[in-house]
């Protein structure tokens, strides 16, 4: 039955005509629509609610926020819960990194970054730096300056005459290689890649390298071969350029550790990170870098930059709760181990399945990836919109699955399965009992072959 039918016609928009069910409420991992049906929240929204719905002590602390100040102009008075937030923000973050600049979305947490590395150079005595090269394919947002070094010919080609576009090097997909090289030399190989774009664009005129150190949308949780991290490191540091991490997504705990970064023990001189940092509470994100780059940028004149809502006191005392509940609950470590558990399940769903290609990520930022050939792996067909059929038939059994194309946007269907962080293995036993129901209706309609696993 068709629960959008007698709603009236909604005034909203988006980027199409479709509708949902009318949400009624939300508590730990699961949504309910204003009929009674239940959703186990299998993506965490857009990777984003970490420590999972209608958290009790986030929601006190923004009520005791909420009583005191809901807005208060960053030029005309400082807050507690924003200096709090970037105190505690800085001691999690990587040696030296330890100035914060708030925003509200991944988005203006990427701009911000593009423009302060930008204002560094200027106030180092550096114009003629101001390319950011970063990888195709890759996600850093929709604003025009988070697009311009966004590897996504969709998403980028409609404003092609508005965008500076940057250069790009090729996401190190080493799953799809077929050639005799090891896991870590294909890393090696790739991260040469930058170094030969460098030379390329003239080193004289490189600002800046931006990655996700655990891919999002774009790669589906692509994790490079361990000796890539380093190595990119150490040809950002040959040259002099900035090594950015996008944390948007990775960011928080997600991945096990607060940054992604830590897993290889890089210290970036740039991260941005929103989403699961306040945890769909409030919109809040932040950009994070060193005093030896913040003071030469406030000695020029200042940064030239800013949002009005930049430190509200009231996402900065949810983003303080939701950070309390990451560390007190130590959800990292919760995520590290019920993630081991979900990707070793749905690893085994290969077996069964010879259309799935890939597993990968880390922590409870996993995904997998459907083609048509394991061997070769040639993508499914693009007309066969496997990447939004799987989705419906999710969604119809009652959990929900985040997708996307993963190979330019155009063809390669993944799926992203990243519950909160509050994950037990029960919610794994659930996400798969549906999610095989789900890969079984998909086998049917659309033909595809199934194993005896």
């Amino acid at each position: 039955m068709d629960q959008t039918a007698d709603r009236p016609p909604s005034n909203l928009f988006y980027q199409s005509r479709a509708r949902r069910p009318l949400l009624d409420r939300a508590e730990g991992v699961y949504l309910w629509d204003v009929d009674g049906n239940r959703y186990l929240d299998g993506s965490s929204g857009a990777m984003v609610s970490n420590i999972g719905h209608s958290n009790p002590r986030v929601l006190a602390a923004m009520r005791d926020q909420m009583d005191k100040a809901t807005f208060g102009y960053r030029l005309h008075f400082e807050n507690a819960p924003a200096e709090t937030l970037a105190r505690r923000v800085a001691g999690l973050m990587p040696d030296g990194l330890d100035r914060v600049f708030f925003v509200s979305g991944g988005s203006e947490a990427v701009e911000s970054g593009l423009k302060f590395a930008r204002q560094w150079a200027v106030a180092t005595g550096q114009e003629s730096r101001w390319k950011v090269i970063s990888r195709y394919p890759s996600y850093h947002g929709s604003t025009l300056g988070a697009l311009a070094v966004t590897g996504m010919a969709l998403m980028t080609a409609p404003f092609s005459p508005m965008l500076r576009e940057m250069p790009r090097i090729p996401a190190p997909t080493c799953y799809l290689d077929r050639d005799p090289l090891s896991m870590d030399e294909r890393g090696l190989r790739y991260a040469e890649m930058l170094r030969q774009e460098i030379l390329r664009q003239g080193p004289e005129t490189v600002l800046g390298f931006i990655m996700e150190p655990v891919g999002g949308a774009s790669t589906g949780a692509l994790v490079a071969p361990d000796s890539y991290y380093a190595r990119i490191r150490e040809i950002c540091d040959e040259f002099g350029i900035l090594l950015i991490y996008d944390e948007v997504m990775s960011g928080a705990g997600r991945t096990g550790k607060f940054l992604a970064a830590e897993h290889w023990g890089i210290r970036p001189d740039i991260v941005v990170v929103s989403k699961g940092f306040a945890a769909g509470y409030a919109p809040l994100g932040a950009m994070i870098a060193g005093r030896a780059l913040v003071e030469p940028v406030l000695d020029h004149g200042g940064f030239i930059h800013g949002y009005t809502y930049a430190g509200n006191p009231l996402a900065c005392a949810a983003g303080l709760a939701v950070l309390d509940e990451i560390l007190e609950r130590d959800l990292m470590g919760n995520a590290a181990r019920i993630g081991d558990h979900l990707k070793a399940e749905l690893t085994g769903l290969m077996a069964r399945y010879p259309f799935i290609g890939d597993v990968r990520g880390k922590g409870l930022l996993l995904a997998f990836e459907l083609v048509s050939d394991r061997e070769t792996m040639a993508p499914l067909p693009v007309g066969d919109n496997a990447y939004i059929r799987l989705v419906e038939h999710a969604y119809e059994r009652g959990l929900i699955i985040y997708s996307r194309r993963t190979r330019g946007g155009r063809e390669g269907d993944h799926f992203l399965v990243c519950p909160p962080m509050i994950a037990t293995e029960d919610h794994v036993d659930e996400i798969m009992d549906k999610l095989t129901a789900s890969l079984d209706a998909l086998s049917d309609e659309l033909g595809l072959p199934k194993g005896n696993g």
